[in-house]
């Protein structure tokens, strides 16, 4: 009998992520790996320790990186040294590089809410009630914070000092996720309620919105792998992208049907074949 891939599956199990259970949602796609491959589970810290003995790692609900950011650098320089094949595969322009592509897609006109990174560009931000800063390294709301558009020039020497960014605060009607692996759509799931974040629920995305999420899907050039598109919608009923999340998206896989979480881990499991194929 041919031995299976082995697959090193990269999470934190027990990190305390409000609304959502990284534990639940890592136990089930590891069970479900196991039907096609040799699985083994280990901390975020542990990685580059383990990493070497698999033909493969996953990096799903491992936590913000900021936590361990020691260890996912060396975990990096390592993979690259050693063509290590990981998915996410670690060229993602998104959330994975830092937030600073926010940036770089306002200037080059998509459909983002506006950021800017240079004191000097703060004049060009659109008036806003309020302002809301977050650090380009940023993950899971850390370091964010609201300012009043009063405050708006007291921000141009933190923003000069580097690593912050600035956002005209939103009204927006409600937030959406679209999930997608190796750049074909999944599913979308919907938070109504703008103060609750996490309470999702099933969003049937129409012809407009799947256009609006693939374009920044096709950007972010990832041939494999998982990405979540995060959007809000104002009330004038456009989109705007909040965050292209292709690290360690957290997949609400407990609130999808049973055929569509089935439809999603078959396609990552083709992800995986095919990452290991190309190798």
């Amino acid at each position: 009998m041919a031995a299976r891939p082995t697959v090193l599956h990269v999470t934190d199990l027990t990190y305390p992520a409000a609304g959502r259970r990284y534990g639940d949602e890592d136990t089930l796609l590891s069970a479900r790996l196991r039907e096609e491959f040799t699985v083994a589970l280990c901390h975020p810290v542990d990685a580059v320790r383990l990493m070497d003995g698999f033909d493969a790692v996953l990096v799903r609900n491992s936590g913000p990186v900021l936590h361990h950011r020691e260890a996912y650098d060396a975990f990096r320089a390592r993979a690259a040294a050693h063509g290590t094949r990981v998915l996410n595969p670690l060229h993602g322009r998104g959330d994975m590089a830092g937030k600073g592509y926010l940036v770089e897609l306002t200037a080059a006109g998509y459909p983002v809410i506006p950021t800017a990174d240079r004191s000097e560009d703060l004049g060009r931000l659109p008036q806003a009630a309020a302002y809301v800063v977050k650090p380009v390294q940023g993950a899971d709301s850390l370091g964010l914070r609201t300012v009043p558009a009063a405050g708006l020039p007291g921000l141009a020497g933190p923003v000069a000092d580097g690593g912050l960014l600035v956002q005209p605060r939103i009204d927006f009607r409600y937030e959406v996720s679209f999930y997608f692996v190796d750049r074909v759509f999944q599913y979308a799931l919907y938070a109504p309620r703008p103060d609750r974040r996490w309470e999702l629920e099933p969003y049937r995305a129409d012809a407009a919105d799947l256009e609006f999420a693939q374009r920044f899907v096709d950007w972010n050039t990832l041939d494999h792998g998982i990405q979540r598109v995060d959007a809000c919608r104002t009330r004038d009923g456009g989109l705007l992208l909040v965050e292209l999340e292709d690290l360690n998206p957290y997949l609400s896989l407990d609130l999808v049907d049973t055929g569509t979480r089935d439809a999603f881990t078959a396609a990552l499991v083709r992800s995986l074949h095919s990452l290991l194929d190309a190798g």
